[in-house]
């Protein structure tokens, strides 16, 4: 579905301050699949997704998706068919137009438009049922400026958004990062939902190891821009998870996962 082959990326190259993030990586994610990326701060995790969506450019390596080439595709261009969720519930939207404009840029994503025709009346209903999905009331409140929105009502609004047109690949960037646990775990719940209903693949970038146990079918470890640990769910325990990453003695399960 998603092969990243030979992937290189380095910053500040040719200084003293040059740091290489990623040498000749590479990674497969599977059709259908939600994949849970852990690994410390500076492994690679961030520049992987900003790589795969587009927002930085690779030095060498080949990006393929469902068989296609992406590497010289723009960012604007790859969010015809990949979507993210940022950790800052307001990355996602528009925090200055109403809950239904919001809905209806995610709507009408890639496509050319202007505010005149932006919001069809004929879709008015389906955009209710979509926010019904969410329980949140939010159906109700279509001209509602999503400024005026809590931080979880506005990261499911995003989370909604990157979903709508079901995506090839969804990727979650910490997308609970910065909520409170009760909120979090209600935008897991619907995640997962989202996700296993419409069959999106996904990589899911997470700190919290309970959520990466609890709702991704693989689990991968970043270390030095390199996996260190590739396993089904099912496979580790938490408390083996938690153990390997604090004391990185991976090896014995690379072995087991190959």
């Amino acid at each position: 579905m998603l092969n990243i082959n030979n992937l290189s990326k380095s910053f500040n190259t040719g200084t003293e301050n040059e740091i290489n993030v990623f040498e000749k990586f590479n990674i497969h994610i599977n059709k259908g699949e939600c994949t849970g990326i852990l690994g410390a701060n500076g492994c690679g995790k961030s520049t992987l997704f900003n790589i795969i969506s587009g927002v930085l450019a690779a030095d060498n390596g080949d990006i393929v998706l469902n068989g296609k080439n992406i590497n010289n595709l723009r960012e604007n261009e790859r969010a015809q068919f990949i979507g993210r969720v940022y950790q800052d519930p307001s990355r996602g939207v528009s925090p200055s137009l109403t809950i239904l404009e919001n809905i209806s840029l995610s709507d009408k994503k890639c496509q050319k438009y202007t505010l005149k025709n932006l919001i069809n009346k004929k879709n008015i209903d389906s955009y209710r049922e979509s926010l019904k999905s969410l329980d949140l009331g939010l159906e109700d409140k279509l001209n509602t400026e999503v400024k005026y929105l809590s931080g979880g009502q506005r990261q499911s609004l995003s989370l909604l958004m990157a979903t709508f047109n079901k995506p090839e690949l969804l990727l979650l960037d910490e997308h609970t990062a910065a909520l409170d646990p009760k909120t979090s775990r209600l935008i897991m719940e619907k995640t997962q939902e989202l996700i296993k209903n419409h069959s999106i693949t996904t990589m899911m970038i997470s700190h919290n190891i309970k959520d990466v146990i609890k709702y991704s079918d693989r689990i991968i470890m970043l270390d030095k821009g390199k996996v260190m640990l590739d396993v089904k769910n099912g496979e580790i325990t938490e408390k083996e998870l938690i153990d390997i990453f604090n004391t990185k003695n991976y090896d014995s399960y690379m072995d087991e996962a190959v």
